[in-house]
């Protein structure tokens, strides 16, 4: 079984302008740079087997080349059960129409459809036992964080292994625009 995920990298200045905003946060386990990402669909999972399919329906995707911008800060979760700290994503239809041909890709290559409304971000923390008063003085601190434009040509499919410090990513195959 591999754990799979289709995501948008972003540029390494991008990632290191948001690795230097980790800190401040009591109970946050921040994500390392290197693996910093905009998750377009999170697949789970599965046998290798059906990783042909996969990236026969991945290849069939096509939309034209955007520019994306990442804009503002949130968290997921509310109360005492906050679980995430990530950076927003501008509004863009590119982005949108993107993620819903990687959706109908997915579920094309039979997978069943993702139950959750698209809500792009990438997630720079996750929070175990953190007090709220100290997320949202992070989030009033760096809620007007703007990254510079950049380009979206490409999406990978990822593999996810779990290791002892979080996650680590691997690329398996990319899909230029």
């Amino acid at each position: 079984m591999i754990r799979l995920f289709v995501a948008l990298s972003l540029p390494e200045d991008v990632r290191e302008r948001l690795a230097g905003l980790a800190g401040g946060v009591p109970g946050a386990r921040w994500v390392e740079a290197h693996t910093l990402h905009l998750t377009l669909r999170f697949i789970g999972e599965t046998g290798e087997e059906r990783l042909a399919d996969l990236d026969d329906a991945l290849r069939a995707v096509n939309t034209p080349p955007f520019a994306l911008t990442l804009d503002g800060m949130g968290q997921f979760g509310s109360g005492r059960k906050l679980h995430s700290l990530w950076a927003g994503v501008e509004r863009s239809a590119a982005l949108g129409l993107l993620q819903a041909k990687i959706e109908s890709a997915v579920v094309r290559a039979g997978f069943a459809p993702e139950g959750r409304k698209f809500t792009p971000h990438v997630t720079l923390a996750r929070l175990k036992d953190a007090h709220p008063v100290r997320v949202m003085r992070y989030l009033a601190g760096n809620g007007l964080f703007r990254s510079r434009s950049f380009p979206v040509d490409g999406f990978s499919l990822y593999e996810s292994h779990q290791g002892r410090h979080g996650a680590d990513y691997a690329v398996i195959s990319s899909y230029p625009l």
